[in-house]
């Protein structure tokens, strides 16, 4: 979600900064199914370009005539709604039984407008959060950066949008080794943003795949400036203490939901003793899984890389107890 919404509030700063007139259409509320979530962005420009999705279907076609030839939101943002009809619902595209409650904003060229959309833009870049809200009627729009996530909040009875925008989920890898390519690879499908750190440049000049930001420098380094959020996971991967160390030190210290280090039982050990001589509390030393990933009895890359990924899976949604114990039960036989 986050890359799609970075994009569409680009393309709008950049509408703007070149004086065309554009519309901003934000999902408020669905029924039944709906190919996009709540809080998906859409927005258009006078000369038909389009950016981002609401449904997936053939709303986004209506919506831009409907925008382009003065029928909606022509001075002042709108609430509109899509399927109420099941005939309208056919020849839209939507599911069976789908409705689609959207608001469009109107922007035309100009300080705040461009101001605004510049703001939404640097704080998703930077991986932060921010929250919009939108008064319909009134053309009044304002943001206030926030340190957490929230739900999209639609108010129908007094026509008040509030939406709070956030990064993508991120791995931030440190090391450039093997298991950190299938676990790269796995994880990009998953639609995580990768970021791969090494100061080894040999390794990480060679480290195949598209999209990946490469990073050479320390990763205490890296970690500060691109993963002290709560949608990050951060993993050691180069068995170099003198390099997993260092990022571990600041990643127990950031807000990231995951933090482990690759090793045996015996270096994980070791490396909490050097963490402790590092001035990392016992509080934060609790955060790190070490040895990584879930005890599915792995041992080449593709599959450490595995049991690594389903661990973060299962930290993310509160299951990692619950999947150790399964998998103990089953080990016992």
């Amino acid at each position: 979600m986050q890359a799609v919404d970075l994009q569409v509030l680009r393309t709008v700063r950049d509408w703007l900064n070149a004086d065309q007139s554009c519309w901003l259409s934000t999902v408020v509320a669905t029924w039944g199914s709906s190919p996009r979530p709540i809080g998906s962005l859409f927005a258009c420009n006078t000369q038909g370009k389009i950016v981002g999705s609401l449904s997936g279907g053939c709303v986004e076609d209506n919506l831009l005539e409907k925008l382009t030839s003065g029928q909606l939101a022509r001075d002042t943002a709108q609430f509109f709604k899509y399927g109420i009809t099941a005939e309208e619902t056919e020849r839209l595209g939507l599911p069976c039984g789908g409705q689609l409650d959207i608001i469009v904003e109107p922007f035309s060229p100009g300080a705040a407008a461009a101001e605004h959309f510049t703001h939404l833009a640097t704080r998703l870049e930077s991986r932060h959060t921010v929250t919009r809200e939108v008064v319909l009627g009134k053309r009044r729009f304002s943001a206030h950066d926030t340190d957490t996530f929230a739900p999209l909040i639609w108010n129908a009875d007094a026509l008040t949008l509030t939406h709070t925008l956030g990064p993508r989920l991120q791995l931030f890898i440190i090391g450039a080794g093997m298991v950190s390519q299938y676990l790269a690879h796995m994880a990009s499908s998953l639609d995580f943003e990768i970021t791969v750190c090494d100061p080894r440049d040999h390794l990480l000049n060679d480290f195949p795949g598209e999209g990946i930001r490469r990073i050479a420098d320390m990763p205490d380094d890296a970690v500060r400036k691109y993963a002290h959020d709560t949608a990050s996971a951060i993993v050691a991967l180069t068995h170099d203490p003198r390099i997993d160390d260092m990022g571990l030190m600041e990643a127990l210290k950031t807000n990231a939901f995951y933090v482990g280090a690759m090793g045996s039982t015996r270096t994980s050990a070791s490396r909490r003793v050097r963490l402790k001589a590092l001035d990392v509390t016992e509080e934060e030393l609790g955060r790190l899984h070490a040895p990584i990933g879930l005890p599915i009895g792995s041992h080449t890359p593709p599959e450490i890389a595995i049991a690594i990924l389903a661990e973060i899976t299962a930290v993310r949604y509160g299951k990692a107890n619950t999947a150790r114990e399964y998998l103990a039960a089953v080990s016992a036989g």
